[in-house]
């Protein structure tokens, strides 16, 4: 068993190793699908979020054994590069790592939980959602700022991205955080990182219109090119979703 945990909550150590061995027995849970379960609970005054993620396959669990980081570290590191770099996201705390036999098994990562007004789903299932436009503006300045700082967020996805309101500003944070690059973006690679935003044409235009403003590229040269990953991405989704329902493949 691996655990590793942030130098403000080493004297919770304990605590939160009970909490892990615990956590199938919670009924807790926030969040459960095919791949992870999340749920929440008591750490002192503070109230903990814990994601499992489901023990992969064989395959992945030699290459997690001893070649690439488990997506629980990976999450806890990535966090912690972050806060450094300024970007919000909620405080990294803990993660934990458990063998099964000679190979990798479960790993779990611990934050704090943030309590938030909206996620980016809600401008795309509400366009009449309040100060919509102010929002989606504000969004894509954060993005860009991520791009600025070498930020690329493999899963930049409608709901990885936890909003909080105060006056007419928002603040932004990540979440979902184990699929990560830091490196310098070009154009395209910028652009690509909002294929999966949305599908909607009106929204990639107001995204298009603030990058630009914040970029050395034109409203129009930034709107094609976006739009351009958004089709491409939404054909490839739409053929792999064919495909898995053609051959009854589960997700992975």
């Amino acid at each position: 068993m691996k655990i590793v945990v942030s130098a403000d909550y080493l004297d919770k150590k304990a605590e939160l190793k009970k909490i892990i061995d615990d956590f199938d027995n919670s009924e807790q849970s926030v969040l459960k699908d095919e791949r992870n379960t999340l749920k929440l609970f008591g750490l002192g005054e503070e109230i903990i979020n814990v994601k499992s993620f489901r023990v992969p396959n064989i395959f992945n669990q030699i290459v997690y054994k001893y070649f690439r980081k488990s997506k629980a570290r990976r999450s806890f590191e990535h966090a912690n590069k972050l806060i450094k770099l300024g970007i919000g996201t909620p405080k990294p705390i803990a993660y934990f790592e458990y063998p099964n036999g000679v190979l990798f098994g479960r790993s779990y990562y611990v934050s704090r939980q943030l309590n938030y007004d909206l996620t980016y789903r809600e401008l795309i299932e509400d366009f009449n959602y309040p100060d919509y436009d102010n929002i989606l503006r504000q969004f894509t300045k954060f993005t860009f700022d991520l791009h600025e700082k070498g930020v690329e967020f493999l899963d930049h996805s409608p709901g990885n991205t936890l909003i909080t309101k105060t006056g007419n500003n928002y603040n932004f944070y990540l979440v979902d955080l184990n699929r990560m690059r830091f490196r310098s973006l070009n154009f395209e690679d910028r652009m690509k990182n909002f294929a999966r935003i949305s599908k909607y044409k009106h929204m990639v235009k107001i995204m298009s219109d603030e990058y630009s403003r914040h970029y050395n590229k034109s409203c129009d040269e930034v709107f094609s090119l976006m739009w351009n990953e958004v089709t491409s991405f939404r054909a490839a989704f739409e053929r792999k979703k064919r495909f898995k329902k053609k051959f009854k493949i589960k997700s992975s």
